[in-house]
């Protein structure tokens, strides 16, 4: 009997040992450098459209450079960006959403996914839940515009898919956001 309790006792230790192990070597092989040709977060765009968002002034907005950009550009690469573990949208980030509800109301054939993104900061299970929430924050800001539930569907990647790469709160700040692929 004591034999069984100290092999489960043993079990429950070492499995979630083993699966953060595992967690974090895929991770850390992702970042030593494993890259594809085109971002992840915006394959619809054209190769050649500026999209290295910019942090803006004193309150770290995050904004694209849409200079000589279409509506059609900007709707796909002016992402939503969120203050760190909020998915309250900013005062901001509900201007984005604004131009894009116009351009759905514009474009009655546009369907489209909203991608939840976050920083590299907590457990993959709470990135992917805040990913979500910040996705769903932006389709209800989208719907009370006026935008159909069923052209916007949403779906998150948490830490997984990050913008840029780095460790440092800029890096950070350019991850945690909303982003817009078509369906």
């Amino acid at each position: 009997m004591r034999k069984k309790l100290w092999i489960c006792l043993a079990l429950v230790l070492i499995i979630p040992g083993l699966l953060f192990t595992v967690s974090c070597t895929t991770t850390a092989n992702e970042q030593e450098g494993e890259t594809s040709d085109q971002p992840a977060d915006t394959p619809d765009q054209p190769a050649d459209t500026p999209v290295e968002p910019v942090v803006g002034a004193s309150d770290g907005t995050i904004k694209v450079n849409t200079e000589g950009m279409t509506k059609e550009q900007i709707f796909y690469n002016e992402h939503v960006y969120f203050e760190f573990d909020k998915a309250s949208l900013t005062a901001y980030g509900q201007e984005v959403l604004t131009r894009k509800a116009e351009f759905m109301g514009e474009n009655a054939d546009v369907y489209i996914t909203m991608e939840g993104h976050c920083d590299e900061r907590g457990t993959n299970e709470y990135n992917l839940t805040l990913g979500d929430k910040r996705a769903q924050s932006a389709k209800s800001f989208l719907i009370d515009l006026g935008v159909a539930a069923n052209r916007v569907s949403t779906v998150s990647y948490g830490e997984e898919r990050p913008a840029d790469e780095g460790s440092s709160e800029e890096a950070w700040a350019k991850n945690r956001r909303t982003t817009v692929v078509s369906d």
